[in-house]
This record gives C-alpha cells, sequence and structure tokens, in this order.
C-alpha cells in the first residue's frame, strides 16, 4: 500500500547538512519532511569543528545555547607538526578580526551527540523528522523535473512524498546525488585513504592548546589526534590509497602500526588502550574522500553535504562545508518558494558561492601538502588561495576559520556590540603562554600594543551593521534575516 503526501521540501538526511537546511527553511514558515533512514544517535567521523559553524550556522540555527551546554572540548586553533619545520608550530582563530574575542574558538564534538542536537532542534523548528526512514527512488513530474521521492516508513509502508524542492543530504555513499545529471569527479592529487579508532587515557598537548587538534606528518602519510574529553581521543592516520589492501586486511593492525611511525602521536598514545566496545570500538576506514560532483543542483533538486563535495580533512572542514551549503541551499529554497528570487538565479547564487569554498580549500590544500615548506610559506598559500587578509597569518586563520567568504551568516561579529576590541585584549591576556616556539611568537605579537589596537578596531568595523557586498558578480546578497537572498 502507498501512500502520497504533500510538502514544500523534502530533505534526505539528518546529519548536519540536512538538519540544517532543513531547519532554516521551516524557520521561513514551509513545510519541510527530513527523511532519515537511521536511528539517532548513530556513529559519524568529522568530530573537529571550526568556528563558522559553532558561532555563524548554530546561531541561525538558534541551538548555540544548547551546544556550548554540552560540555564538548573548547578548540582554540590547532597544532601541527607538518612541513620542513622539526618542531610542531600552531596557530590561533583570534588572530583573525572576523573571529576575535568571544568567538575564537570552536569545539571538538562527540558526532552522535553533535548530530543528534541539530536534529531534535530541527523537529522543534516544526521540521516533520522521520527516523529509519530509507529513500527508494526519486520522483519526477512529466517534464522531467525531481518532484519527490519515495520512501519506506518504519512500519514498512511505502510512501510518496512529493516536493517542490528535494535535498540530498544522504552522504557519500547514497545514489540520489545522480538525480543531477552530472559524474562526481575524484580527485587526481588527494587519492587517500584514512584508518580510524578511538582511544581511552591519551596524553594531551601542554597548556592552553589542550584541546587543539594535533595534525602530524610522518613518511607514509599524517596522523590526526582529536581529544573529545579528558579520557576519549580520536585517532587516525591517512596514508595513500595504494595502502587499501593492507588496511582492509587488518584494520587494527594497520592503525597501531601508521600510529607507531608517527612519533609525536604514539607519545602520545603511550598510555593509551583503544575503545573495543560499543560505538566507539570499532576501527573504520574510509576510501577516497575528496571529490565534487559535476553539479550541485538541477530541476528540483540540490546536493549538500558530501553528497556534493568532500576535501582531504587536515583542516577539519567536512562539517563546515556541508553546514554552509546547506545555509546556501536553504536561503536559495526559501528565495524560490517566496518568489522573491527567480529560481536560476538563486540557484545560481547557490551553486556559485558553493563551489567557490569548495574551491579555495581545494586550492590551499594542495599547496599545504608540500612537505619541504616551513609555515611562513603555508601562512602565505592561504592568503594567495582566498585574496583575503592584511596579513599571511590573518588570511590563514580566517581561511581555516571557515570565514573567508565573508558571509555574514558565518560572521558572528555582525551581532557583537563595540566592545568586542575590549573582550579580544581580555582573551589574549588569559591566554598564558603557548607552549611552541611559533606559539609564543605569535603569543609575543598579539600583546604588542599597535598590533592589539589595530585588530580591536578591525573588531569594531566588524561588528557595525554594514550592508554585504556580492560575491560573485553581479550576484546576489543574505537578506536582513540571513535566510534568503536579495539584489545586491
Amino acid at each position: 500500500m502507498s501512500r502520497e503526501e504533500h510538502v514544500d521540501v523534502v530533505v534526505v538526511g539528518g546529519g548536519p547538512a540536512g538538519s540544517t537546511v532543513a531547519t532554516l527553511v521551516a524557520r521561513r514558515g514551509h513545510s519541510v519532511a527530513l527523511l532519515e533512514k537511521e536511528r539517532f544517535p548513530r556513529h559519524r567521523i568529522g568530530e573537529s569543528l571550526l568556528p563558522a559553524t559553532v558561532h555563524g550556522v548554530c546561531r541561525l540555527l538558534e541551538v548555540s545555547d544548547e551546544v556550548a551546554r554540552a560540555g564538548f572540548v573548547v578548540k582554540r586553533g590547532g597544532t601541527f607538526r607538518w612541513g620542513a619545520a622539526k618542531d610542531p608550530w600552531n596557530f590561533l582563530f583570534a588572530v583573525s578580526p572576523r573571529l576575535a574575542g568571544p568567538t575564537s574558538f570552536a569545539y571538538q564534538v562527540d558526532r552522535m551527540r553533535f548530530d543528534e542536537i541539530l536534529l531534535r532542534n530541527a523537529a522543534r523548528h516544526g521540521v516533520d523528522v522521520r527516523e529509519e526512514c530509507p529513500v527508494g527512488a526519486v520522483l519526477r513530474d512529466g517534464d522531467g523535473r525531481v518532484a519527490g521521492v519515495r520512501c519506506t516508513d518504519r512500519d514498512g509502508v511505502t510512501r510518496t512524498v512529493r516536493a517542490r524542492y528535494v535535498v540530498d543530504a544522504s552522504g557519500s555513499t547514497g545514489r540520489l546525488w545522480t538525480a543531477v545529471g552530472a559524474p562526481r569527479h575524484y580527485s587526481d592529487f588527494f587519492k587517500n585513504i584514512a584508518v580510524f579508532g578511538y582511544f581511552h587515557g591519551g596524553g594531551r598537548l601542554p597548556g592552553p592548546d589542550r584541546g587543539n587538534i594535533l595534525c602530524a606528518a610522518f613518511d607514509e602519510g599524517w596522523c590526526w589526534y582529536i581529544p573529545l574529553s579528558d579520557e576519549l581521543t580520536s585517532v587516525g592516520a591517512v596514508v595513500h590509497r595504494t595502502r587499501a589492501a593492507e588496511v582492509s586486511a587488518d584494520r587494527g593492525r594497520a592503525l597501531r602500526d601508521l600510529v607507531g611511525r608517527c612519533d609525536i602521536v604514539a607519545d602520545l598514545l603511550s598510555p593509551a588502550t583503544r575503545v573495543e566496545e560499543g560505538a566507539h570500538g570499532q576501527v573504520r576506514v574510509r576510501k577516497d574522500y575528496s571529490y565534487a560532483t559535476g553539479r550541485f543542483h538541477a530541476d528540483g533538486v540540490l546536493l549538500v553535504g558530501d553528497a556534493a563535495c568532500f576535501v582531504d580533512p587536515v583542516f577539519s572542514t567536512g562539517v563546515h562545508l556541508a553546514t554552509y551549503g546547506a545555509l546556501l541551499a536553504a536561503r536559495s529554497i526559501n528565495s524560490a518558494l517566496s518568489g522573491e528570487v527567480p529560481e536560476p538565479v538563486a540557484m545560481a547564487e547557490f551553486e556559485g558561492r558553493y563551489r567557490r569554498e569548495y574551491g579555495v580549500f581545494y586550492e590551499f590544500l594542495t599547496a599545504f601538502y608540500d612537505m619541504q615548506q616551513h609555515e611562513g610559506t603555508y601562512f602565505w598559500q592561504a592568503r594567495r588561495a582566498s585574496g583575503i587578509g592584511d596579513t599571511d597569518l590573518e588570511a590563514f586563520a580566517t581561511l581555516v576559520g571557515g570565514v573567508a567568504s565573508g558571509d555574514p551568516g558565518l560572521d558572528a561579529a555582525r551581532t557583537r556590540l563595540v566592545g568586542a576590541g575590549r573582550d579580544l585584549a581580555a582573551g589574549v591576556a588569559a591566554t598564558g603562554p603557548m607552549q611552541t616556539a611559533s606559539g609564543e611568537r605569535m603569543a609575543t605579537l598579539f600583546r604588542t600594543p599597535v598590533v592589539r589596537d589595530v585588530m580591536a578596531e578591525a573588531a569594531r568595523l566588524q561588528a557595525r551593521d554594514a550592508p554585504a557586498s556580492p560575491l560573485l558578480p553581479g550576484g546576489l546578497v543574505p537578506s536582513p534575516d540571513e535566510l534568503g537572498w536579495v539584489a545586491g
């Protein structure tokens, strides 16, 4: 027996991308059904967030307070043992004026908990959330436009859900993305495989760097080390995919052996034991994870999150690209549904901005994999790729903080008071000494009166409600409520 229903938008997938687009469309008063094949909470990799998600997207989702109360580990920046430098070097988000003051941090999150917070928040905003409801097919109208989906609910009933727009947020392994009629292009540069697991009792970086993600290169690849709590750590090794057979043959052994070749991570794990039970008890593998679909939309359908694209995770861009793409999709859907912007114009803005954000990170990451450089060169490459920043260091912090686009929806400075400059100074004073040579240089730079005053003034300027400029030639700008588009 099949039952048919109608909504404005159907979203397939309940991860951060799906929850974000569903909530932001529902906030404009449109009817939204979100169909998720699993039951939450469920495991996902990608625990390290960027400030753009924490202080931008979560603010628009009206979930910031709940995320803050969850007690996630605070991430002030990142620590790298990378490139030609023998010693670790680090960066602070606070070096960017767009992230100055109270928004100069992100979180390391347990994705099972974080994703469930966003999904339940979507339901509170009026989204019809249906778990254990896999989607089997895309429906089209007589003109070939995507016009809905067919799904099976938890009671085994087949349902037809017709909608003005279908959003595929089902991840990298779904097949709905093929509805856009364009192939998926895998990177010729990032031909990597990741093997990862979780450990109890691992060490921590010293002092204020304690919550940082650590990314450390070794001869065969690189490792990540993400503190999720005082006791739990996510650890992974990234190597060329020619090692896939070796890794797949014995994932646990492969992870142990690869981590053992990365001395700084091996030292931190020396007192630790691998988690072997529960959702964190598996050693998992992810392959071929740098790609972009040839189109991010077609008539009636949009792709967001891993359904659209993914790039090498060394700067933790996965959730950022997913939620930013979802924000862009929501704006375009809201504007088209209301008739404020013609559909082709709205969708071109979504596609152009989303592809530009992916492209900037991709370009920078290809340069970042040059292991013969020092951190100063990487800072310069960030400025070159993004085209922003008065200094190379500022460009680096702005880019890896997720706010290089200048989108006001990601920049919580828009809602800050003019006193943000004083908050910055107080935050720097409370930072304490950094634990690496590059960190000491950065901290010294922060404490010089001239630099501190300049950054404080930049924060004040950011706090003013200045009108946004189009990011794309002849493009649109966010509406005053940041949930749609208006002419630039």
